[in-house]
């Protein structure tokens, strides 16, 4: 039977509604809603009180977690993390592989591809390529000796492998081919990220220009701004419609910048990730990224070597939101906006997910006036409670 969601607030797409009534379908798909003003429906309501009821977030950049790494190519320790994720109210997110041989890529894109809805906790939504078509400057914890040109070849064929479901692939704009390699997945209908990269600002402009949708982990891994050359960052903050993502950690990047970025772009184009690896939900200790060993301590990940560089995060995505509002940068509804839609948006998948419409699968969470997660409810049942 259907039910209605009631509560203190609604982060729906274009307006927070304070009160009123949240139609579930039978089929576990969004209904009407109905504003505070309106008649209080017939049937079941579920009273949240004071609770706010916001999208279910979206992760597009996630490498692990509770253990397991989307490199291992297992699909167990896959849907393991798909179950895990609901604890941190992601409904949807896109399994993120690190730069590597073709063959083993191909492997991860056969295993999902060949899985993929299967899943029981949060949904796949796509694969996301990080790399390996980057430069060694800004490496961070990928591996160089996989760095490559750009291959519209070898991309033709991941994509088969992976029965159409590679949905984002990070790139260097400054390697042989790039701006090609951009048009043609962005005419596929998938989206191109930029990173890991020493380019110019009018080498990221071209690839922009020529399609790419977002930066990847901005200010992480790519060149900065200097008034004489704007570089990565600079195109990044500078350019209009381009999305950007951000670790919102404390860590990654301070929340000054954080905030300075937020007023450049506006929430409408800061796309929250986790960049989260296998040490997600895990206890402090010794863990890798890829092939690089990692030790997990201070609420952070870094690389064993002598230069200690971060190694991807461990960071839940419920965190990222409420440290964005507790940092006095974004109001509630913006933090959702940039943890839902605007990821959702900048992959390409926001036909799917990333927000409250009639017709869309009810996937969706209950949060505390703190931003604090209670409830995560998928296909409208619920399925993790705080």
């Amino acid at each position: 039977m259907s039910y209605y969601i009631h509560a203190a607030k609604f982060f729906l797409k274009n307006t927070t509604e304070n009160g009123g009534w949240l139609e579930v379908t039978d089929e576990g798909k969004f209904g009407d809603f109905i504003p505070s003003y309106g008649k209080k429906p017939e049937g079941e309501i579920k009273d949240y009180g004071q609770q706010w009821i916001a999208p279910g977030l979206v992760d597009t950049h996630i490498h692990g977690s509770l253990g397991h790494d989307v490199m291992d190519n297992d699909w167990d320790g896959i849907n393991e993390m798909s179950e895990g994720l609901l604890s941190c109210g992601v409904t949807s997110w896109l399994p993120t592989t690190l730069t590597g041989p073709f063959e083993q890529l191909n492997d991860v894109c056969k295993t999902i591809g060949d899985h993929a809805g299967e899943e029981t906790g949060a949904k796949i939504q796509g694969i996301y390529f990080e790399g390996p078509f980057f430069t060694e400057e800004h490496k961070g914890a990928q591996n160089p000796k996989y760095f490559r040109d750009p291959s519209i070849k070898e991309y033709d064929e991941w994509q088969k492998s992976a029965k159409g479901l590679l949905q984002k692939m990070a790139l260097a704009p400054e390697r042989d081919g790039a701006v090609e390699f951009t048009k043609h997945m962005s005419q596929d209908g998938k989206a191109v990220a930029l990173g890991h990269s020493s380019a110019t600002y009018e080498q990221a402009k071209a690839c922009v220009e020529a399609g790419a949708t977002v930066f990847c982990h901005t200010f992480n891994g790519m060149s900065g701004l200097n008034h004489r050359e704007p570089g990565m960052v600079g195109a990044a903050m500078y350019m209009q419609i381009v999305d950007d993502e951000l670790i919102c950690d404390g860590h990654h990047v301070r929340p000054e910048v954080v905030g300075s970025l937020i007023k450049e772009k506006t929430p409408e184009h800061i796309a929250l990730i986790t960049d989260c690896m296998q040490a997600g939900m895990m206890p402090d200790g010794d863990y890798m990224l890829g092939e690089f060993p990692v030790v997990v301590a201070n609420g952070t990940a870094r690389l064993k070597d002598g230069a200690h560089s971060l190694a991807g995060s461990i960071l839940k995505l419920n965190d990222a939101i409420k440290n964005v509002v507790d940092w006095n940068d974004v109001t509630p509804e913006a933090a959702i906006m940039m943890a839902a839609y605007v990821p959702a948006k900048s992959s390409k998948i926001d036909d799917k997910c990333g927000a409250i419409l009639p017709g869309r699968d009810a996937d969706f969470i209950v949060l505390n006036d703190n931003m604090t997660l209670a409830e995560t409810y998928l296909d409208g049942v619920s399925r993790y409670q705080a």
